[in-house]
């Protein structure tokens, strides 16, 4: 197995990362063109803007939160030669579970299946760091 595509689910991450900016992009002109912001208050305050904007603003900070321990343990495994099925699995289910917890967010925002995401993608976290703490101790 080519260790190495570990790094297909942290490009995968990373774009997903990078259209939420082009949706909040959107969103945002969209907001502007039909006078839903406040204007006065748009710069320093996020509540200025309509909830459509609000939701994708906090998604793109929940991307700088969990990934990035995501994008650590990638580099930790590939680093340690720990990349085999599990781990590409472990690192593909998180990628997903992120995708999953982005539409929900920025759709319904249904909070209990949003948290329910959320864990999921943290418990292949903790899975991702189990490992990687069994092949620096165990070798």
């Amino acid at each position: 197995m080519n260790a190495q595509l570990i790094l297909l689910p942290v490009l995968l991450q990373i774009a997903l990362t990078l259209a939420s900016y082009v949706a909040l992009a959107r969103a945002k002109s969209k907001a502007l063109a039909l006078g839903q912001v406040d204007e006065v208050r748009r710069a320093l305050h996020s509540d200025a803007w309509p909830d459509s904007v609000i939701k994708i603003n906090n998604n793109i900070r929940n991307q700088f939160e969990t990934p990035v321990l995501f994008y650590v343990l990638v580099l930790v495994l590939l680093n340690l030669g720990a990349v085999g099925w599990l781990t590409q699995l472990l690192a593909w289910l998180f990628v997903l579970s992120r995708i999953a917890h982005t539409l929900v967010h920025t759709g319904t925002n249904q909070v209990p299946l949003r948290r329910r995401l959320f864990t999921f993608g943290c418990v292949v976290l903790m899975l991702m760091t189990a490992l990687a703490a069994w092949v620096l101790v165990i070798g």
